[in-house]
């Protein structure tokens, strides 16, 4: 059995730090760098080398893990630096748009390094557990290659060749995430409006989040196939239902944007007629946003 792989990590806030804990435990040489030193002290303490500037942490590992704000970021540290990048693996694990990681992974290739865009999908205390997963997209050689290394931070879910593709499942699963969030977030204001406690009505959250895989059936199948028959709740139906969440949301004295926003996909679902289809005739209104406006 071959040596772990060493490992840089660069960038070191909470979901740096965790992936950098995971490579220590599992007996990885890792050094970190951050831009804040201080940063990098408890991983130091654990056995991590600090690398005193970002070309050091170029220099030190054949595999560089980035965990940055944006790709920016990877630019302003790494280019001073660029003469090193030759015969390296950068795995950014960071989050921005599909284009800044087709854009990445060209600028790489241009400087003799290989590309791996990555999306962690767990918070830093989950990073290297069970349950834990990353998106991974890039040349399938260089995931294969190194997916010992990578499956210290969860299993290796590669998504294909075409390096924006994990960034585009890792910002579809946050939309889904975020917005879950957001609109529980907004009911229990709706709630609390009415003086009903917070505590009171999460299990009610809770429970009807449970749900949702039986509202969803199906709705693969339609989008696939671009019909929507009517399933019990339509369009029309569904359309009234934000209405009055809207106007309660109003009545209320509370930021009326979130429903406001659902509404009007439904408005314009209306607008062009298809108000007796089932409610994910949305993707439509969605993948056009011309429709039903005017």
């Amino acid at each position: 059995m071959s040596d772990p792989t060493p490992v840089t990590v660069i960038g070191l806030g909470p979901m740096g730090q965790a992936m950098a804990r995971a490579y220590l435990d599992r007996g990885h040489p890792t050094t970190v760098f951050n831009r804040t030193p201080s940063r990098a002290d408890a991983l130091v303490a654990e056995g991590a080398k600090r690398a005193e500037t970002a070309a050091g942490a170029l220099d030190a590992s054949p595999v560089i893990v980035l965990s940055l704000t944006h790709y920016q970021a990877m630019y302003d540290l790494l280019g001073p630096g660029v003469d090193l990048l030759a015969g390296k693996t950068l795995v950014n694990l960071s989050s921005d748009t599909p284009s800044a990681s087709a854009r990445a992974a060209a600028w790489a290739a241009d400087h003799g390094a290989t590309f791996i865009t990555g999306g962690v999908m767990v918070n830093p205390p989950l990073v290297g557990k069970e349950g834990a997963y990353v998106f991974y997209s890039g040349p399938s050689e260089a995931v294969e290659r190194h997916r010992s290394t990578l499956e210290v931070l969860g299993r290796v879910d590669y998504r294909g060749d075409a390096p924006e593709l994990a960034q585009v499942w890792y910002q579809a699963m946050l939309d889904l995430f975020m917005t879950i969030l957001a609109s529980t977030s907004h009911a229990a204001a709706l709630v609390g409006s009415a003086g009903v406690p917070a505590k009171d009505f999460f299990p009610y959250a809770e429970e009807l989040i449970g749900q949702m895989p039986y509202f969803m059936q199906g709705m693969a199948d339609e989008i696939s196939s671009r019909s929507y028959p009517d399933q019990g709740g339509n369009t029309a139906m569904m359309a009234a239902g934000m209405e009055h969440i809207t106007d309660a949301t109003v009545e209320a004295g509370l930021d009326p944007g979130l429903p406001a926003a659902v509404r009007d996909l439904y408005r314009r679902a209306i607008a062009v007629g298809r108000g007796a289809e089932s409610s994910t005739v949305l993707y439509e209104m969605i993948v056009d946003p011309a429709a039903g406006r005017g």
